[in-house]
């Protein structure tokens, strides 16, 4: 009788933003449902981790520890060494920077697959071509590196699925010193990490936080630090009547503090990825990108997008500086809008 076949153990690195690594749970549905006994490590920056924890087709969270941008070149070498006694049997590598694919090959896994990126030939061994016209979305470019070569996209891509906990959600409010609330919820994120071209006027918000507030909802607003700012600025708006978060959570925090809304407006940021694997109704604002290329994936989200001639630029800021056509993508997106889509 033959020993049983030990499972597949695969690596991933993972990518650096939260909206992407959101994205890649598909790529982890669908490598457990090609290879329902395979072991899915990631490994990927801290700050991404609490996504991975809400993602129970992962089974190893690795923690990167270099600064994002770095080459940290023998750091890496010597990391990659620290995981040969693993056991991978392959890696899949999301990113195409040079320095994300030394690690698995100084971890000496056998099968590294990737695009080629920065002209990785050697570190990569198993090179997929990226076809940008037929790979359009980035979560149809993550799925394709874990099929096998040659493989057809499949038509149904399963979109990203987190799991929360309300109780860990209302032991944050309680730290916080905020009620838990029967009445109805509505998240705002009105923050970008990216840039202003892909933030929807602050006073467009308070606009919509001020029409549910006056219907009886609470609005809860997320943010990081950096959009302390602009969580402060809408709050005042709307005479301090908000829930302010911006600043005031971590990821996994404001993770399961949004599982607890009702509906959710957010510019195309990490948090709008976060909302659409929540499988909240979601009213996501596209100014500078692309929603064809990163579109949250949920059948209850509905994209405001105006696609005139300059978009999607993919730019931080706009390169206008005519107020009647700067940042015009996002002006004109009319809030009656969006709170015409709350209804």
């Amino acid at each position: 009788m033959s020993a049983p076949k030990k499972p597949e153990k695969i690596l991933v690195l993972g990518p650096a933003w939260v909206g992407d690594m959101v994205l890649a749970q598909s790529l982890f549905k669908t490598l457990k449902a090609n290879r329902p006994n395979c072991i899915i490590d990631v490994a990927a920056p801290a700050w991404t981790l609490p996504l991975l924890e809400r993602m129970p087709e992962v089974s190893g969270k690795i923690a990167l520890p270099f600064k994002h941008g770095e080459l940290a070149f023998w750091q890496r070498i010597t990391f990659g060494r620290s995981l040969k006694q693993a056991g991978y049997t392959q890696a899949i590598i999301l990113t195409n920077s040079f320095k994300s694919a030394l690690l698995p090959w100084a971890a000496g896994i056998k099968k590294r697959t990737s695009f080629l990126g920065e002209m990785r030939y050697g570190l990569i061994n198993d090179i997929r071509p990226l076809d940008k016209t037929t790979l359009k979305k980035t979560v149809e470019r993550f799925v394709f590196l874990g099929l096998n070569a040659n493989e057809a996209l499949p038509k149904n891509i399963p979109n990203p699925q987190l799991i929360t906990d309300a109780q860990t959600a209302f032991v944050t409010l309680a730290k916080l010193g905020i009620q838990s609330s029967q009445d109805k919820i509505l998240g705002l994120c009105p923050g970008a990490e990216y840039g202003e071209a892909k933030r929807w006027p602050t006073e467009y918000y308070a606009e919509v936080a001020n029409d549910a507030i006056k219907k009886g909802w609470q609005v809860w607003l997320f943010g990081s630090d950096k959009d302390i700012p602009v969580t402060n600025q809408i709050n005042q708006l709307t005479q301090n009547r908000c829930v302010d978060f911006g600043g005031k959570t971590k990821l996994g925090e404001a993770i399961d503090l949004m599982s607890l809304c009702d509906t959710v407006v957010s510019n195309d940021s990490g948090l709008m990825h976060v909302a659409a694997a929540l499988d909240k109704k979601l009213v996501a604002i596209f100014g500078s990108s692309n929603p064809y290329h990163t579109p949250p994936m949920s059948e209850k989200a509905v994209i405001e997008y105006l696609s005139l001639s300059c978009s999607p630029c993919f730019q931080r800021t706009c390169k206008f500086s005519d107020d009647s056509k700067k940042l015009a993508c996002l002006i004109k997106i009319n809030p009656t809008n969006i709170i015409r889509q709350l209804k």
